[in-house]
């Protein structure tokens, strides 16, 4: 093959984001390897609330665990995109952003340049949020929506797509204002918190889903200087020797059965994901040496630091059943024919109705508050924390999370609402099983779940063969810090109490059923906890695991994402927070890569 500038193992979010800005450039050339296809064509994918049936479909990783010690042994599923596109054409299309207090401490632990302020012009640079009409505005209380924080002009369109005929999103806005926490800032301010409606990665204009491959590679696909090899499997990174360490030049991959190599005049990019490009980097030389030694793999760069620090969101939810007459997914859900047919007709005719929403539209950014928690309040949360410090001592992600998690101001859950049953208990984890979203009861729904914003539990990420297709071992080890467990079942026993407030619970049966017996813990902390080891599953946000940090604090990359002992090469993607942020982290995958466009032109003096 020919060289070229810039080789991008990945074409995920980050990686066609990348090579998008990169190629803004004539004259620099671009080749992006991606081991997915091309699926821009998928209806599955474009459709926004498709999303359901493609986990576990041929545009999945479909990742396992290994069992969880602390979720009673059980295996989850990580599903990751591999298709143009990454995760972004897999997700469920909640587009939320993160809190400043969160990336003011990426530039805390050591990244200079790295805060809400040089960060945020990228969150707003990577989308374009429309409103709706101003009734709608009202329906869905958005009225905080801020034009000089929100994005106005980026490529991925966000959207509010469910519009003032749903009643339910309408009254979680009102009983969060009636417990006394409305959202009162534009969540890009970064000082938002409490309850709100949420954007999706939704185009308003078509009602399909907005995502890296359409938003940025689509309309620039015919670029002579952005090559795109789908189909790709990157096998291995090509060093020489150099003068301050190894020198990145160029790749190794298969395509078709057959291995070839092709060269990078300036920079290997690795944006495979938190789970893929710290395997890349092993497959590479550059990790444990214990690890590479037991593979024969010859060390490039001894750093054991590689795949560990694995953070993830876990959720649970309880599904309460809904009074008579009020409208859910679930019969969509369980692909009853007059419903889905019904549905299929209004998209094809209209795009409207379901299929043109995503899944969340609801959600609350909530400390643990006395109002829902009753008797397991925020001060004996505080003690928890302070006895733990004193008996184990503690670092600065820990004095940071505690900060978080003990500010009535700050979110250390993300609670959501989806109108259909779920059931966590049934999500085994094995290839070809019921997921969490096939549910085994009739009747209809209203879930509410809660997300751990904030956890303190640490896994891994590692490779088992030499063998790029095999893929790696996944232990996030979720749980495994007790204070988490204390956090989570504390907002699960929130779900109850919320579920009694108006005028949300007038749409809930009084003594209706749930999802799961176990699910009516009322106010058992025990119970809640019980219930959490049982169905907590991720939340499909993996990070951290090739962290931008000092070396000697445990990073893989540096501050201008470079990989430690080596030149012209760099990691972009999830795996380089330092620090999970709350919610959902597509959107801080889009402005880390965004800013990693310009740090890279920067260093090449474009």
């Amino acid at each position: 093959m020919d060289d070229f500038d810039y080789i991008i193992i990945g074409g995920g979010t980050a990686g066609i984001v990348v090579a998008t800005r990169l190629t803004e450039n004539p004259e620099t050339r671009v080749l992006v390897l991606e081991a997915g296809e091309n699926q821009l064509a998928n209806p599955m994918i474009n459709i926004p609330a498709m999303w359901t049936a493609i986990l576990g479909s041929e545009v999945d990783w479909a990742f396992l665990t290994t069992p969880q010690e602390h979720l009673k042994g059980r295996t989850l599923r990580h599903p990751q995109g591999k298709a143009l596109g990454g995760s972004s054409a897999l997700n469920a299309e909640i587009f939320v952003a993160p809190s400043k207090a969160e990336i003011d401490e990426w530039g805390n632990l050591g990244n200079v340049g790295w805060n809400w302020t040089t960060l945020s012009p990228y969150y707003r640079k990577s989308h374009t949020l429309k409103l709706p009409s101003k009734s709608n505005c009202k329906h869905l209380g958005i009225e905080w929506s801020d034009e000089d924080v929100r994005g106005t002009s980026g490529p991925i369109q966000a959207s509010f797509p469910i519009g003032a005929e749903d009643p339910l999103s309408n009254a979680w806005i009102e009983t969060f204002k009636d417990i006394n926490f409305p959202i009162k800032k534009d969540p890009y301010s970064g000082e938002a918190f409490g309850g709100y409606s949420n954007a999706s990665s939704i185009d308003p204009v078509t009602k399909t889903r907005s995502y890296a491959g359409s938003a940025y590679y689509a309309p620039n696909a015919q670029r002579l200087n952005l090559t795109v090899l789908t189909g790709a499997t990157a096998n291995r990174v090509i060093f020489r020797p150099g003068g301050t360490g190894v020198v990145a030049t160029g790749v190794n991959f298969s395509k078709n059965g057959k291995i070839q190599e092709v060269r990078a005049t300036k920079e290997v990019l690795i944006a495979a994901g938190a789970f893929q490009s710290p395997k890349i980097l092993e497959l590479s030389g550059i990790g444990n040496p214990q690890l590479l030694k037991s593979l024969d793999i010859p060390i490039v760069v001894a750093n054991p630091h590689v795949g560990e620090n694995l953070q993830d969101h876990v959720i649970s939810a309880v599904s309460f059943e809904v009074t008579d007459g009020t409208v859910t997914a679930d019969s969509l859900l369980r692909q009853e024919p007059d419903a889905t047919q019904y549905a299929m007709g209004q998209y094809a005719t209209s795009q409207t109705g379901p299929l043109s929403y995503g899944s969340v539209a609801s959600h609350a950014l909530m400390p643990v508050t006395d109002i829902l928690t009753g008797e397991h309040s925020m001060s004996e949360l505080t003690q928890l924390f302070e006895d733990y410090s004193s008996t184990h001592g503690h670092d600065s992600a820990f004095d940071f999370i505690t900060s978080v998690t003990l500010d009535p101001e700050q979110a250390s859950a993300c609670i959501l609402m989806f109108a259909a049953q779920v059931n966590t208990h049934d999500d085994k984890g094995e290839p070809g099983g019921r997921n969490y979203l096939q549910m085994p009861n009739e009747g209809n729904f209203l879930t509410l779940a809660s997300t751990l914003s904030h956890p303190l539990s640490r896994g891994n990420v590692h490779i088992t063969s030499t063998d790029a297709n095999v893929p790696p071992r996944i232990d996030p080890n979720y749980l495994s810090h007790p204070l988490d467990l204390e956090v989570l079942s504390r907002h699960l026993l929130s779900l109850e109490t919320l579920s009694t407030k108006q005028p949300l619970a007038q749409y809930l049966k009084p003594d209706g059923r749930r999802n799961h017996e176990s699910s009516f813990f009322r106010n058992d902390l025990d119970a809640a906890k019980d219930y959490a080891r049982t169905t907590v599953i991720s939340n499909n946000h993996p990070s951290c695991t090739c962290p931008m940090l000092p070396r000697e604090k445990g990073g893989v990359v540096d501050a201008r994402l470079r990989v430690y002992g080596t030149e012209n090469l760099r990691v972009v993607d999830s795996s380089v927070m330092p620090l999970i942020p709350r919610g959902n982290i597509q959107t801080t995958v889009y402005a880390v890569a965004e800013k990693a466009a310009d740090l890279i032109k920067e260093d090449a003096g474009l």
